[in-house]
């Protein structure tokens, strides 16, 4: 059974087509990764999935309910969560309560409670706080949890992105660029959190450009040429389909 599936997806600006009948299927607790130049349609392609562009034409379905064009706020609602190439920080909070952000849906928001400080409340923001400092450990920032987010080091605040996604507890993790700017230690370090990520039944959908990390995770592979499907499969796959190699990662690539 697939988590996600998208069926002849298609998005224009105007006279412009950004993604045009593009099909693909995702299963649970796999690494589907899209790859292609810049303007090849994956950004848009993201925005589609979580919510932010409705499609022109086409379907996307979770769970085989049709989400096509509902804002991001129910898609998370319905397990989807995802990061952002630029940083997406608050640096006005500390790094746990950025992560407590994302759990936001599973904590107690009812009004007069809140209003009036009930112990309820209390509890429930303890709660809260305890489940952001487990996501912080898990993506390994256990000595961050009392740190100023804007005293955190670039790499550190990839995976505080990531640790804020996971609190919202998403069946579906889109990651867009985890491994931009980030130095070759760091980059290891998000391919092995990609891993485990997925190792516990986690689906991700990951954009990266760095293919040392698409080799290395992916379960699957799409490439997508001016929005439109070229080539799809496993690294193995992708790595020596001609056309792939010559359009986008260059003839060294295939003999790494």
């Amino acid at each position: 059974m697939n988590l996600l599936r998208i069926e002849q997806l298609g998005k224009s600006f105007g006279g412009v087509t950004a993604v045009e009948d593009l099909s693909f299927a995702i299963g649970p607790g796999t690494v589907y990764s899209i790859i292609g130049p810049n303007g090849a349609g994956k950004t848009t392609l993201f925005n589609l999935i979580s919510g932010l562009f409705a499609p022109t034409t086409g379907s996307i379905h979770l769970d085989e309910e049709d989400i096509s064009g509902l804002p991001p706020h129910k898609l998370a609602a319905r397990g989807l969560s995802r990061s952002f190439q630029n940083l997406q920080i608050f640096f006005n909070m500390t790094a746990l309560e950025n992560v407590m952000v994302g759990h936001h849906l599973h904590s107690d928001t009812r009004f007069f409670p809140s209003l009036f400080a009930l112990p309820a409340i209390g509890r429930a923001d303890k709660r809260s706080a305890e489940f952001a400092a487990e996501m912080m450990d898990y993506v390994g920032l256990g000595n961050y949890i009392h740190t100023d987010s804007d005293a955190m080091p670039y790499g550190a605040l990839k995976r505080l992105e990531i640790a804020r996604a996971l609190a919202s507890r998403p069946r579906l993790l889109l990651l867009d660029e985890p491994a931009a700017g980030l130095n070759p230690s760091e980059t290891n370090t998000i391919a092995d959190l990609i891993q485990h990520i997925a190792q516990d039944n986690i689906t991700v959908l990951l954009v990266e450009h760095d293919m040392h990390v698409v080799w290395d995770v992916s379960d699957h592979i799409l490439v997508l040429d001016h929005g439109r499907r070229l080539a799809a499969g496993t690294a193995e796959e992708i790595r020596s389909n001609d056309a792939v190699v010559e359009a986008y990662l260059g003839r060294r690539a295939k003999d790494r």
